[in-house]
């Protein structure tokens, strides 16, 4: 928490601004509510939601109960995200999904291959691979894998790792952390057919080091070149 950047004071007009150049989704972590374990910015969310209520969202961050989930997707949120609960409650995944069916992402934060939880400030003793192989009877729709030494850092994704998630389970992988430039896209498109479905950006396209419909158009070209 001492080391977060602040780049906008205006969570709307930014998620404005990504959906003009091109977004085809917005990635939203609430990260006070990662820390305190239940949402604190849960009306900026909205906001964004009523905003762009066709731009698919998925959200992260402090949510612990069902009754988060159902007040995020009312909000025209497409997709949340449990973190902490998929490592010390598994059961709640579960109940989760068949609550909200398609609508659960896991979000495994992992740090060296073994999953970290509450906002990252504990490294727990589960490898990732076998964090993602227990939700694939559970209906979870992706898995948003986080390298997170690489996150924000600007160091390059962990195509390695992350490639070997996917090739350890049948849950489409999301990749995250770690990228920085064009060639981080191309690396991951590479491996698209081995599981990897998609890849989060968050500071590369604030600080300018990747222009997002330019790694769009990579991706689009690499994945389906007709």
């Amino acid at each position: 928490m001492e080391d977060s950047t602040v780049f906008s004071e205006d969570p709307v007009a930014t998620a404005r601004r990504w959906a003009a150049e091109g977004a085809r989704r917005l990635h939203l972590v609430d990260l006070n509510g990662a820390f305190e374990g239940e949402p604190v910015n849960a009306a900026a969310v909205e906001a964004i939601a009523a905003e762009l209520p066709e731009l698919p969202i998925q959200i992260g961050g402090g949510i612990r109960d069902l009754a988060v989930i159902e007040r995020y997707l009312a909000a025209g949120v497409s997709s949340v995200i449990i973190g902490t609960l998929a490592v010390k409650q598994p059961a709640f995944v579960r109940v989760a999904c068949r609550e909200f069916p398609g609508r659960i992402i896991v979000g495994i934060d992992a740090k060296q291959g073994m999953v970290a939880t509450d906002g990252w400030a504990e490294v727990s003793d589960v490898r990732a691979s076998e964090l993602a192989k227990r939700f694939e009877t559970h209906g979870v729709s992706g898995i948003i894998y986080t390298d997170i030494a690489r996150d924000g850092m600007m160091q390059g994704v962990n195509v390695e790792e992350t490639v070997a998630l996917a090739r350890s389970t049948s849950i489409p992988i999301i990749a995250s952390g770690g990228i920085t430039h064009i060639d981080d896209i191309r690396a991951l498109a590479n491996h698209a057919r081995e599981g990897i479905s998609g890849a989060i950006t968050g500071r590369a396209i604030y600080e300018g080091t990747l222009d997002l419909a330019e790694a769009q158009a990579l991706a689009d070209r690499m994945i389906d070149p007709e």
